[in-house]
């Protein structure tokens, strides 16, 4: 579970990096908008579950943007930290929103994410 909540904080801190926008990173409502749609594809959500990923994925990426914003320069293992327990949330609440074959789905399409990402293991 420590491994996925880690692999959350990877692709975050990646996709919110990687797709800064010459004004500045994303905003918040459009990071959750892309995930969501990601996650969609991936597990197949009903509009319900999808209304509620959404919401999740924005109160997730809100408090990750701040976190992010407070530890600019300062302590990356503090920073590492918060989100860790952040995505561990994150997962918790993701688990009761998807059903039993969706969850199997997701944790393989987090997977694959991390391995795009060029994280073999977790680390």
């Amino acid at each position: 579970m420590k491994k996925l909540g880690f692999l959350f904080v990877a692709i975050v801190l990646g996709t919110t990096l990687s797709v800064a926008q010459p004004q500045g990173p994303r905003n918040p409502e459009d990071m959750a908008k892309r995930q969501t749609e990601q996650i969609k594809e991936a597990v197949g959500l009903d509009s319900d579950q999808e209304k509620k990923v959404y919401d999740l994925n924005l109160e997730m990426s809100k408090k990750m943007q701040a976190i992010f914003q407070e530890n600019q320069g300062g302590d990356r293992d503090a920073m590492r930290e918060k989100m860790t327990a952040l995505r561990e949330d994150q997962n918790k609440k993701m688990k009761e929103i998807l059903n039993d074959e969706q969850w199997g789905k997701y944790e393989k399409y987090l997977e694959e994410r991390r391995s795009r990402f060029g994280r073999p293991g977790g680390q």
